[in-house]
């Protein structure tokens, strides 16, 4: 199961426990079932602190639980966990094995006080750059707490439960048999949803800062580079951010991000934050904006979250970025995560040997058409345009795929369903005017992104489209308050443009304090 490499690279990290581990399968006679038991073999070979045994006594097979001799530890994995979540299973090990967590003592205290009766189960793929941070966040709440019981499911290996629960987006969480949520949630989110009192002693804490000279809006690209050019300059610094990473968490591949010849998504949203947090930066996760409060009379700027808390500061730099943009026709919130997805990758895997449409002939829309060509049965890529707007590489590979299909000139107007999942789609020719049915089981929305400003209405300056309008130095409208990345006018949504407008609106603010603070 594993190569030379990652065998010693494991081996390394297991030099790390401290404490026996034990590993207990439950296998049956499939192939999938000898695949898992070499697999954990291989790592129980590794350190002579592991030990494994098969007992067959879950009722879902192949999977395995880790524990600690004398210890109460509910953890599972129902699956492989190969791909994404291998980083997930070292992770285990390590904090199974009593390698302490990077988590805060703050939120390892609220872990270990939550009392109840907690049993998770999410259902991933393995192909899900999202899933990780979800099954991470839970095993550590496993691990920590006797009260929390989790088990990661890989859905692609339990077909039966994905159809009996009708799943068709990961990660699904599930909590007491109860869907939880759906999509990327970190370990503050969790907690936030089940510990009920986390959000009125974060507000009250936030409601208690002193103001900052830069409170930067925002966690992405932008964001962080506009926290870390501030912090450097000596100043007080904040990060008010709804998730840190931003629109990143949802990236697969980045291969132009200037120096680094290729990574993830989610790998560099923590490189981001781990950079950030190398300087005196006060970062608030998990925190939303609500309305922002410009200065009068050369007093402070005030920013009301959405958690009912509100920072002040003397400069504020606007970098909330931007969101998937929605078809907005009858029935795509309804049977959103039903059949209506926005993340090819994540949930691809889940319409294996369907039928299911891509929205968008933009590089985002072609690129998705390809990855689910290989998994799917047939793909339907709908364009509203009379051509594909994608790059000429990427439209000839599209072509040369059989079970694709380009539809031009149309514009989708329905969701079609039977009340439980997507059935169909209905799109209208606009050369006829003519109305076509499509039959399939699910669509993915690639249709490009809409601005985080829908707060800002009526303080800032904005664009016919919703972007803050800045100048050549990311200030907006309101003297001294700034803005940089997705959410604004300068063109070219990219990762590496971002960064560099974060800073410049970072230099600009430093700027604007020097100068509005000089004695007359």
């Amino acid at each position: 199961m594993l190569d030379a490499t990652l065998k010693s690279q494991l081996k390394t990290y297991l030099e790390r426990v401290t404490q026996p581990i034990e590993i207990v399968a439950s296998l049956d006679d499939g192939a999938k079932s000898r695949e898992l038991h070499d697999l954990l073999v291989e790592i129980a070979s590794l350190s002579n602190l592991i030990t494994f045994s098969a007992d067959g006594s879950d009722a879902r097979r192949p999977s395995f639980s880790l524990n600690r001799p004398g210890a109460d530890i509910g953890l599972r994995f129902a699956g492989i966990p190969m791909g994404h979540e291998f980083t997930s299973l070292v992770l285990a090990l390590l904090q199974v094995g009593g390698h302490p967590s990077k988590a805060s003592s703050e939120v390892i205290e609220q872990i270990q006080a939550l009392e109840g009766e907690f049993t998770f189960e999410t259902y991933f793929s393995l192909s899900c750059q999202n899933c990780p941070d979800v099954v991470q966040a839970l095993n550590l709440m496993a691990v920590l707490n006797p009260n929390v019981r989790h088990v990661a499911i890989d859905g692609a290996l339990f077909q039966d439960e994905v159809e009996a629960r009708k799943i068709m987006a990961v990660p699904s969480i599930y909590l007491n048999g109860e869907l939880f949520g759906q999509g990327r949630m970190g370990l503050e989110e969790i907690l936030g949803k089940i510990d009920t009192n986390a959000g009125a002693r974060q507000a009250e804490k936030i409601n208690a800062k002193d103001a900052f000279d830069v409170l930067v809006v925002g966690g992405g690209p932008a964001g962080a580079a506009a926290a870390i050019y501030a912090a450097r300059k000596g100043i007080r610094t904040g990060v008010a951010a709804e998730r840190f990473g931003g629109q990143v968490l949802d990236t697969l591949a980045i291969e132009n991000f200037i120096s680094v010849q290729e990574t993830e998504g989610p790998k560099l949203a923590t490189a981001l934050e781990e950079h950030v947090k190398q300087y005196d930066v006060d970062i608030m996760n998990l925190q939303r904006g609500e309305a922002l409060i410009p200065a009068t009379d050369g007093g402070l700027h005030e920013v009301r979250l959405a958690g009912g808390a509100s920072l002040k500061a003397k400069t504020v730099i606007l970098a909330t970025g931007a969101r998937w943009r929605e078809m907005n026709v009858p029935g795509e919130q309804e049977y959103r995560a039903r059949g209506v997805a926005y993340c090819p990758h994540c949930d691809g895997p889940l319409f294996k040997g369907k039928r299911v449409a891509v929205i968008g002939g933009g590089n985002s829309g072609v690129e998705a058409a390809i990855d689910l060509a290989g998994i799917v049965a047939q793909v339907t890529l709908i364009e509203f345009d009379s051509q594909l707007r994608a790059d000429a590489v990427l439209q000839r590979k599209l072509h040369s795929l059989p079970n694709v299909k380009v539809i031009t000139s149309a514009l989708t107007t329905e969701v079609v369903g039977n009340g439980e999942k997507v059935t169909g789609l209905r799109y209208k020719d606009r050369s006829t005017e003519q109305v076509h049915d499509l039959a399939l089981e699910g669509i993915f929305v690639q249709i490009g992104l809409l601005p985080n400003t829908d707060w800002l209405k009526g303080t800032v300056e904005l664009s016919p489209r919703g972007e803050i309008i800045v100048d050549a130095k990311g200030q907006t409208s309101v003297p001294g308050v700034f803005a940089a990345g997705d959410v604004t006018t300068v063109p070219y949504k990219q990762i590496v443009i971002a960064v560099g407008e974060g800073a410049k609106a970072s230099l600009a603010a430093f700027d604007h304090l020097i100068r509005t603070s000089a004695p007359a």
